[in-house]
């Protein structure tokens, strides 16, 4: 698997650090540059978009945040291993880990034998294996924080029916379950807890519904309480407050759809 350390970052004791995979877009990029505002230093893990990662980094760093920036796959242990031990050295601690890391395939969940072996596979290798050698590979360092916190990044579809692709859904359902077991295993100087977005405005749900995807999102807008649909920034700010807050919560999913699926 093919890893790469890009340094920004210098050592740096003071300030808390947060670690965020699959951060160079979407949701990963908005938690990265929400932990730079919250006065955190980040870690940038991404696997293919290079150029995007640096955008990040360059935007939490206006934010007033170091940067460090690793290309690995998460489901290489080696590699997982090799980049927590480059932050060790970076900055010395880890605060936080955001597991956002995620993959998926276009089949319609309807459509049972377009599912190929390798694709399942590859999804449960990001969505579930990845995220669980992610933490791992970050306990040690977790442990040794005031407020050492993880928040995973789970879905809608791993809680209920959805139009998501099979291997993508029970992926997600194998995160909620690894949340709670983790909560548990990790306590007391560790939180574990998850948020899992609805319907989210943006490229993902773009290639989803393809050609439907105005129509179909200004529905599931009409439908929603709070009158729209979810944004990376509106997930990132659950995160956020699931890690500088909350102190007493560990174990919990929490949905972040506007009501949509409390009262539908």
């Amino acid at each position: 698997m093919e890893r790469e350390k890009i340094v920004t970052a210098t050592l740096n004791n003071d300030k808390p650090v947060g670690l965020i995979t699959g951060a160079a877009t979407g949701i990963g990029r908005s938690a990265a540059l929400a932990l730079a505002k919250h006065g955190y230093d980040v870690v940038i893990n991404f696997s293919r978009s290079e150029d995007a990662a640096k955008s990040t980094a360059r935007d939490a760093e206006a934010a007033g945040a170091r940067t460090f920036l690793y290309r690995c796959d998460v489901s290489d242990d080696a590699g997982v291993r090799a980049m927590l031990a480059e932050a060790e050295k970076q900055f010395g601690r880890l605060d936080a880990l955001i597991n956002n890391a995620g993959t998926t395939i276009d089949v319609e969940p309807k459509n049972l034998d377009a599912v190929e072996i390798d694709g399942w596979n590859r999804v449960f290798a990001v969505n579930v294996l990845g995220l669980f050698l992610v933490t791992r590979a970050a306990v040690p360092l977790l442990r040794k924080s005031p407020n050492g916190s993880v928040v995973n990044a789970c879905s809608i579809a791993g809680l209920r029916p959805s139009a998501q692709p099979l291997p993508y859904a029970a992926s997600k359902a194998a995160v909620a379950n690894l949340t709670k077991t983790l909560a548990n295993a990790l306590g007391p100087e560790i939180r574990v807890n998850a948020v899992a977005p609805g319907w989210m405005e943006g490229d993902w749900m773009k290639r989803t519904l393809a050609e439907n995807y105005d129509g179909l999102m200004a529905r599931r807008a009409k439908y929603t309480p709070l009158k729209r649909c979810c944004t990376a920034d509106d997930v990132a700010e659950t995160m956020m407050t699931l890690i500088s807050g909350n102190r007493f919560v560990t174990g919990e999913i929490v949905v972040i759809d506007g009501g949509f699926s409390s009262t539908t």
